[in-house]
Parts: C-alpha cells; structure tokens; sequence
C-alpha cells in the first residue's frame, strides 16, 4: 500500500517519493483521509509512529489553495518544547520542497523583532510553543481570527508542563469554525476533558492503545547502589559493556543531574553532550544536531528530549533515574527501536523508591521488565541495591560527631573559666608535684615543662 490511495496531491507525493518513503504508517494512513476530509481528528499512538507527517502531508495538499495576510496565520502548530516546533519546521522543509508556503516558528530564545517580520510578510503555517505565542498575541502583534485549521501535538506532554491554561485560551482565540487536530501518546482524565471541550464530533484514531511500548525494544533493568558516585559507576559498566551500541541517550530527573552527569563522563573520556530546558536555544540545537550527525556518542537529557524528538536510529536508551511519572517511561525509551529497527531501553534501580516507581510503570505497559545480567565486576544483589551505601550512612556519624560539638560549645562560660583556672595551676606547678597528678596526663610535653609565674 503506498501514499497515492490517501488522496494527496500531486506536489505531495512528489516530495515524499523525493524522501525515499513508499509506505503510510498505520496512523498516517488512517488520518490523512480523514483530514483531507475536513474531520477534527483525535489521533492516539505511541511515539515513533509517524504523527508529524500524519498532519504536515495534508496540510501541505490543502494549503495550495488560497494564500496568507499579514498577522493573520491560515494554519497553527502548537508544540510543547522549541526542538519539537524547530522539528516540525524541518517537515514542511522537507515535504514543501515543492510548495512556496511562507512558514514561521515562534519559540523562545530567538528575537522578537525577527519574528515580528516573519508575521507581517503572512505565514501560511504558523509553529508555536504557547508562551511565545501568547507574548506575540498581548503585543497586538498577531491575530488568530484566520485560522482553519489549528493542530495540538503531543498534548499529553503539554499537560505535564502545565501548557493546558495557555491551550484552553488559544482554543477561545481562534475561529469556532476551525478544523482541529489532537494528536497524544496517553490519554489523561485532563486530556479526555479537554478533547471534549474543543472537538467537534471528532473521528478517533487509535493505532496502539495508550501507553504501549514498540515491541522492537528489548526493556532491562540493572540493579546498583543507592548513591550517585555508585550509580555514576554502573553506568559506566553498562556502557562500555553494551553490545552493538551505536549510540545512547541517558535521561536524568533533574537538570542540575545532567549537568553533573555530563562532566562526569567528559572525565571519564566519553564521546558525551548535555542537554536540558536550563541551556541557551543555540546550545540546545548544537548538541541536538552532533548527536544526530554521530559527531557524539552519547547524550545526557533531561525530559526535554523525551518527547518526539525525531532522532531515528538511536540504538540504546538508559534512564539514569527512573522517571517520576510512569508516562514519561514510554516518551524516553520510545527514542529508540524506531521504523522498525531493534533498540535496547535500560532502566538503572537503586533503593526501594526506584522499585516502587518500576512497579508502577510495569502496571502502567502490562508487562514485567526483567532485571539484567550484571557486567563482570559490577556487584548487583538486591540486598545492595536496597541498602543504604556507606556513603549514605557517613553523614549520620558525621551529625552526631557535630551535635557532640555543639553540645560543648554550649558549656556555661562559668563552667569554662573554671577548667582553664584548674589547667593554670596544673602547670603552675613545680614538675615533680604535676608528675602525680594523673589527670595531667593527656597534656602535651611542652606543658610539662617548669615555668615561672609572677606573683
């Protein structure tokens, strides 16, 4: 089955050939007709399966008709990170080669009077992330009255960085008459409510239930010691004892763990980038592009890259921490086991919280994840995993050992002074005399010696 029975034109076709695709994913080929068809369409998939080109092909067909106004988009993107709306730019880049369809991104970090020319020439795709979109709306700079046709992809990951406020105003904003497509990985209750609110009778089109896995992936988990120098150190095993690793990209909770993870494998001689929501939008698609061009091998991410970044040959996945939120388990290790090919998705336990957190996620994909096969050198009992390392015991001794100070530190300054009168008169005495006492003992040679007071 190819592109030519979905009813794209002729450029459309043309420039999907041009890429070397012959054949529709499931869910682009059950989307498309129905796009093409004016329908609002709620599009459920895991990720990996196609969703951008699910709306980027048919818009681009039904845009050869009419042409764009100043400030007024005919079209809008919503996208939750700026690498997803930078991503979905290069789409129209690729499939529009035979197109002269203005498009425009408006994302954080690039100037606002850039952006500003790009909306008074006319864009017929506008690609937003809501924040910045919103700014240019509240500056009277941009008016949503002439949109047809308004997308809103990866909602579930909207949801999570708390984007549905802005989501809800912008769907007020636009026409009521638009054509709206909503495209999610999983299906919240928060979600469900908002489809309902702003879909009108849509077509439901569901190629894998929510929160499914690809079955190309090969899921593991690799048991280590609770603290971070002894994570850190598994890691390192895992990787250099990976078989077939191309490359990798490591996720991390927290931002500020990515960037101590980062050096330390630059410590450690490791092909290795950073990225995260802290870093410059320059930096961010720096790193983005060397791991894509294999100019690294590995990259360290917070949740930012969790979430349709099209990245697809990534042979390995490692989640340094296990992700808070048994969702974001699904977006990170759906970066690898892409169009088909195998991937490898590793999930590092260390302490009881890490196998709460595994437990759910299994409930959450129906499926038991297997605990891997340590690499040589590497202890990995589960009495280990789940015990406090010596490094997590050390700060209790190093707290008593601190409450015993300030205990003596807060001594009466009565009960000081006489201590110190006591040592006076111990060493105001003749030697022979201090050498029975025995509570002169402990003091050093050098306070033993005769010394002469005045009177």
């Amino acid at each position: 089955m190819s592109f030519s029975h979905l009813g794209l034109s002729e450029k459309v076709l043309a420039a999907v050939a041009a890429t070397g695709y012959k054949t529709p994913t499931p869910i682009q080929d059950q989307a498309i007709p129905h796009v093409l068809a004016r329908r609002d369409v709620l599009g459920i998939a895991q990720t990996g399966t196609g969703k951008t080109a699910a709306f980027v092909l048919p818009m681009l067909t039904m845009l050869e008709k009419g042409r764009a106004r100043a400030r007024m988009p005919r079209t809008l993107i919503l996208e939750p990170t700026r690498e997803l709306a930078a991503q979905v730019e290069e789409n129209f880049a690729r499939y529009g080669a035979n197109h002269k369809l203005n498009v425009a991104l408006l994302i954080g970090g690039v100037s606002f009077d850039d952006q500003d020319m790009k909306l008074t020439r006319g864009v017929d795709v506008l690609i937003a992330t809501p924040g910045r979109l919103l700014d240019h709306f509240e500056r009277g700079r941009l008016l949503l009255t002439g949109v047809e046709l308004l997308v809103i992809d990866e909602a579930d990951r909207m949801l999570d960085m708390g984007f549905i406020p802005d989501i809800e105003r912008i769907c007020k904003l636009v026409p009521f008459t638009r054509q709206t497509l909503f495209f999610t990985a999983t299906m919240p209750a928060e979600i469900r409510r908002i489809t309902e609110q702003f879909l009108h009778n849509p077509v439901r089109v569901e190629v894998a239930r929510p929160a499914t896995t690809l079955a190309t992936t090969t899921q593991l988990l690799a048991r280590s010691g609770r603290d971070a120098f002894d994570k850190r150190e598994t890691l390192r095993r895992l990787i250099r004892s990976a078989e077939g690793l191309k490359n990798a990209i490591i996720f991390c909770n927290r931002k500020r763990d990515v960037a101590t993870l980062h050096r330390s494998l630059l410590r450690h001689r490791f092909s290795v980038q950073a990225l995260h929501g802290d870093m410059d939008q320059p930096a961010r698609m720096a790193a983005l592009e060397q791991f894509r061009k294999g100019e690294v091998t590995l990259l360290v991410a917070s949740d930012v890259a969790a979430r349709g970044l099209d990245i697809p040959d990534v042979s390995h996945i490692y989640n340094f921490d296990v992700p808070l939120h048994p969702d974001d388990y699904v977006h990170r290790i759906g970066r690898t086991g892409r169009a088909g090919r195998s991937g490898t998705a590793i999930t590092i336990v260390a302490g009881a919280n890490d196998v709460k957190a595994v437990t759910a996620i299994e409930k959450l994909i129906g499926r038991t994840i297997p605990y891997m096969e340590p690499p040589a050198g590497m202890a990995a009992t589960e009495e280990q995993a789940a015990a406090p390392s010596a490094r997590e015991r050390q700060p209790e001794r190093t707290h008593r050992r601190h409450a015993d100070s300030s205990r003596r530190m807060k001594r009466p300054a009565a009960s000081v002074s006489r201590i110190d009168e006591a040592r006076l008169r111990r060493v105001a005495q003749p030697a022979h005399a201090r050498a029975d006492d025995g509570d002169a003992s402990h003091l050093p040679a050098f306070l033993l010696r005769p010394v002469t007071v005045k009177a």
